[in-house]
């Protein structure tokens, strides 16, 4: 793989992570049409995701380091409610015990663990499947289409007004499965994320913030996988700068493409999109076929 190639791939999956266009489907249709070949399966696709990791931290930092301190909070509470609770059953004790959820920041936290999960177990179960999928053609084409229609559902959902303190854990849940089969190619995850937020009745600009930031415990867990999975594949030092060159442009055109999101969202401005999937998605079939 060329410099240039790790660069455009960068920039694809930046633009194409955050706008609801699939960045697997991209990424996948770019490489089977200019054989792109990394050598090193799909660990350059997860690399590219912690370039735009770096770009959720830059737009949500303030949510983000609020809730890594409720969530550690929630720990803390938990072993002392466990401590209450030793002295109240064999002391006799009538101490009360610390609300575990006690702010909107917290419920957050919460409602991302139990969207992972889901999450987790489809991407680990689907993971071979993920990888075969995306050297055939038609599998991107036809996820591509069923995105288009996501979106085009999206923009005609009507106007929710949950926020964290309204959401439920089903809400969280389904949301989470409907991430996890989003690793499929094709099936854009912020596309189908936002639109299994509006579903559930969530704030336009609630949902976009819950898509993005619930997005960092699934790609740290496939980064974690992929580099247990590393150990007889070897990268020069040529490809190392190759992919910290496509991580910067993920991470730079990332931040400038949820930028872009959160005002598509609010305005309902999906439609663009959908038809874009539809013709991509159209096209890539017709070059299966033709290709066969």
């Amino acid at each position: 793989m060329s410099l240039l190639k790790a660069v455009i791939m960068g920039v694809i999956q930046g633009l194409t992570e955050f706008l609801p266009v699939s960045s697997s489907g991209h990424l996948a249709l770019f490489k089977i049409l200019f054989d792109v070949d990394t050598e090193t399966g799909m660990l350059f696709d997860v690399l590219l995701h912690v370039g735009t990791l770096i770009a959720i931290f830059a737009v949500f930092y303030k949510d983000i380091f609020r809730m890594i301190r409720e969530g550690f909070a929630i720990i803390g509470d938990f072993f002392c409610n466990v401590k209450i609770f030793a002295g109240n059953v064999f002391q006799g004790a009538d101490e009360p015990y610390h609300m575990l959820i006690s702010n909107s920041y917290r419920k957050f936290v919460m409602l991302v663990i139990v969207s992972t999960i889901p999450t987790g177990i489809i991407g680990f179960a689907a993971a071979n499947v993920v990888e075969a999928a995306s050297e055939i053609l038609i599998v991107p084409g036809c996820c591509l289409i069923l995105t288009s229609v996501l979106l085009f559902v999206s923009d005609r959902i009507a106007d929710g007004k949950k926020m964290p303190k309204n959401v439920t854990y089903s809400n969280a849940f389904f949301i989470g499965i409907c991430q996890g089969f989003a690793t499929l190619p094709g099936l854009s995850r912020s596309g189908t994320t936002i639109t299994a937020c509006l579903f559930s009745k969530f704030k336009r600009s609630f949902a976009v913030r819950y898509s993005f930031i619930m997005s960092i415990p699934a790609v740290l867990g496939a980064l974690v996988l992929e580099l247990t999975d590393l150990s007889g594949v070897k990268v020069t030092t040529a490809e190392v700068g190759y992919y910290l060159a496509g991580v910067a442009c993920a991470a730079v055109v990332g931040y400038i493409a949820i930028k872009t999101m959160l005002v598509a969202v609010r305005e309902k401005k999906f439609t663009f999109f959908a038809v874009y999937c539809l013709v991509v998605g159209i096209v890539s079939i017709v070059g299966y076929f033709y290709a066969a």
